[in-house]
């Protein structure tokens, strides 16, 4: 029994010895340099063919959203240890599936698909000029499927695919998925 409570120390004082050696966000796992205490999000341009008129906006503020929510960072306008800046680069409504119709009318789409593309650039200016910089520039991509006219479901839609992207691009900064 003596050796119960011994064996509960030990593994007490390892468990904080071994989270006291990282910073670690609050729920995601990930974790950033210790003297990161800031980051600017640039407005994204919305550059896409087709325009949405708030998608810009949305877009934005879920991924500032998304770094207070999962950060202890302080989202910035002016000067910050971190940038993220880049534009919406794809907006398209395409068909998934056809659906035959009767009477020689021309098929029309039985499922169709929402795509959004969004171009990011992350930098890390702690680490800047050094060889192992986190700091990337990428496209990322998602898309959802949905039946029906688009008006009615857009902002729906948008809001999933935002999620998607900020999960992404907050993953690919902080935890280098």
């Amino acid at each position: 029994m003596k050796r119960i409570p011994g064996l509960l120390l030990v593994v007490i004082g390892l468990f904080l010895l071994g989270s006291s050696c990282s910073y670690s966000l609050k729920l995601s796992g990930a974790s950033i340099p210790v003297n990161m205490k800031t980051i600017r999000v640039e407005f994204f341009e919305n550059n896409a063919q087709l325009v949405v008129n708030n998608l810009s906006t949305n877009f934005t503020e879920a991924l500032k959203t998304r770094i207070r929510n999962t950060t202890k960072l302080a989202v910035v306008q002016g000067e910050a240890d971190a940038i993220m800046s880049g534009a919406i680069t794809d907006y398209s409504i395409a068909p998934v599936s056809i659906n035959a119709t009767a009477n020689n009318v021309a098929p029309i789409a039985g499922a169709s698909r929402l795509t959004i593309t969004v171009k990011v650039k992350y930098e890390n200016l702690l680490e800047k000029g050094k060889k192992d910089n986190d700091s990337f520039e990428e496209s990322f991509t998602k898309y959802q499927d949905f039946s029906g006219d688009i008006n009615t479901q857009e902002q729906t839609l948008i809001a999933a695919i935002n999620k998607q992207l900020t999960e992404d691009i907050f993953n690919k900064a902080f935890a280098n998925w």
